[in-house]
């Protein structure tokens, strides 16, 4: 799997084969990618991406809304392609700020992705 690299959020380009990520690294830029498209953001296929404003933010931190978040983001991860199933994950939701670090299990071996909101 071959992955573009991002720089300050968007593709990178001119660096020919330096832009692309391979193996474990593709996986973890695909994962990040994907939890950082809101859905109806992509013109081509508005039910695509993380209801991030319509199911995330603005609801009280409570346990059961930090898990209800937890679920719906495993389920973006374990959409992504090359991931097999995700081996840790641990969410933290402080100071109006969610985070997340999880390690998955990828065709290419074990990546770890760090994503903040």
């Amino acid at each position: 799997m071959k992955y573009r690299k991002l720089k300050n959020g968007d593709y990178s380009f001119g660096g020919n084969g330096n832009d692309f990520y391979e193996g474990t690294l593709a996986v973890s830029q695909a994962i990040k990618t994907n939890l950082l498209l809101f859905k109806g953001e992509w013109w081509e296929d508005t039910e695509k991406g993380l209801p991030l404003f319509q199911s995330i933010i603005g609801q009280a931190g409570t346990p059961q809304h930090v898990q209800a978040a937890d679920l719906l983001i495993q389920g973006v991860i374990l959409n992504t392609p090359g991931v097999i199933r995700i081996r840790n994950f641990q969410s933290n939701y402080e100071n109006r700020k969610y985070s997340l670090n999880c390690t998955v299990e990828t065709q290419y071996g074990d990546a770890v992705t760090e994503v903040i909101f």
